[in-house]
């Protein structure tokens, strides 16, 4: 027998698919499919793909408050920054550059780079416990990051062209 779907249930998953729509997420998502060279990944949703970026809060308080981050969260970590610098270049036109600094015990820095200019300068600290409590937090995230960024190339937009 079909189960019936709620109100509720439709509204989240209509929810879901306007936040997997934003410039963002899709960009997110495309950095790991292509990192997928072998098609592994291919009957995976795109949803399934986001999943380690999502850490409810019981997941969150298993993870233990001192910790070194292992190697699939700062890839995780590099991917996130990496979809913000590519979804600014696609709506500006200009080349970005991510740099990341890490220390071993999850401490340390991520610019992205436009030309001359800084447009994201994020301090990061427990890396180990990377991740957003649902997908809302994680497009709102991305999408602050990318607004911002690109209202800075905007304003500067002289210092923000490579070889200017």
């Amino acid at each position: 027998m079909a189960e019936a779907i709620t109100g509720t249930e439709a509204a989240d998953a209509a929810s879901e698919e306007a936040l997997l729509a934003t410039p963002f997420v899709q960009q997110l998502v495309r950095q790991l499919r292509a990192q997928d060279t072998h098609g592994t990944w291919e009957g995976k949703s795109d949803l399934k793909l986001l999943k380690p970026y999502i850490l409810t809060p019981e997941e969150r308080r298993a993870i233990p408050i001192v910790g070194d981050p292992d190697p699939e969260t700062l890839w995780h970590l590099e991917l996130f920054y990496n979809a913000i610098a590519v979804a600014i270049e696609r709506e500006t036109g200009q080349m970005v550059s991510p740099m990341m600094k890490m220390s071993h015990e999850g401490f340390g820095r991520m610019v992205l780079i436009a030309g001359r200019l800084v447009v994201v300068n994020k301090q990061l600290r427990d890396v180990h416990r990377f991740g957003f409590a649902s997908l809302a937090k994680l497009a709102e995230a991305g999408g602050k990051f990318l607004s911002e960024a690109v209202e800075m190339i905007r304003a500067y937009p002289s210092v923000a062209q490579y070889g200017a």
